[in-house]
């Protein structure tokens, strides 16, 4: 995670970005810290890349990269006001001893990957259409030693896969089918069938934006109607409020880069 010391909206690059719109950054770092606390209360690491000023959207610490198995699959942002975070999250990543893959193709990290380790042997979804070019999914597959299925969003509300679909344990994924095309939605059903189904409020709410570790939920306090679909899954659903990070477009998962050593 990336704290947001220098969080402001100053530039839009999403459906969800008003430079009208003032951010309290004070607040954006409190409700940071409450994630952090969250996530640390429910027995995880955080390790906390340090931001930059002139880089405001490093808080949204999931599109720097994506891991799998200890190997690191870069980032490369499609905006120009993006482009030098990943070079942060390469130096992390150096740090650790992790092999990285630096990528040729358009892509942002866990916005548009995610992995399910328990699937098919452990299987990479990733999205394209407003972020991330579907070429990337042929490199990241060739980097990480995964198999990629390609998912095509439509919906530019959800610019990137991880405000419209995320694992919620090792197998088992919500999503929201209209972010989707009518193709993918079948690849969809035919592939998780048993799969938790946002409807339009819950994702406008962010409450796919989510990090799960298989039983407990953390999510936005404002997807209240998802957090009791998730209980009703089984799950166990822990609020946190980020309003003031939703302003830039992202929510619990945005802020979370997972470590997959």
């Amino acid at each position: 995670m990336s704290p947001p010391e220098h969080f402001v909206v100053e530039y839009a690059i999403n459906p969800w970005m008003d430079t009208t719109t003032p951010v309290d950054t004070e607040l954006a770092v409190k409700q940071w810290e409450g994630l952090r606390e969250t996530l640390t209360r429910l027995g995880h690491t955080v390790h906390v890349l340090t931001p930059e000023i002139g880089l405001p959207d490093m808080v949204y610490a999931a599109n720097g990269a994506f891991s799998v198995d200890g190997v690191v699959y870069g980032a490369r942002f499609r905006y120009p006001q993006r482009m030098a975070e990943a070079a942060a999250h390469k130096r992390f990543y150096a740090e650790l001893g992790w092999k990285y893959a630096t990528p040729v193709e358009t892509n942002e990290g866990e916005g548009d990957f995610t992995y399910l380790p328990s699937y098919l042997g452990g299987v990479v979804l990733a999205g394209h259409g407003f972020r991330t070019e579907a070429a990337a999914h042929s490199e990241a597959q060739e980097a990480l030693g995964r198999p990629v299925i390609s998912l095509r969003l439509v919906d530019p509300r959800f610019y990137h896969l991880d405000v419209a679909l995320a694992p919620l344990d090792d197998s088992t994924i919500a999503y929201y089918p209209e972010a989707f095309s009518e193709s993918t939605r079948a690849v969809l059903r035919q592939l998780f069938p048993d799969a938790v189904i946002a409807d339009e409020e819950d994702a406008l709410a962010f409450g796919l934006n989510l990090v799960s570790d298989g039983r407990n939920v953390v999510l936005n306090t404002e997807a209240t109607a998802f957090a009791a679909k998730l209980r009703s899954a089984g799950y166990v659903p822990v609020p946190v409020e980020l309003t003031e990070l939703k302003k830039g477009g992202g929510s619990v998962k945005c802020c979370v880069a997972e470590l997959r050593p």
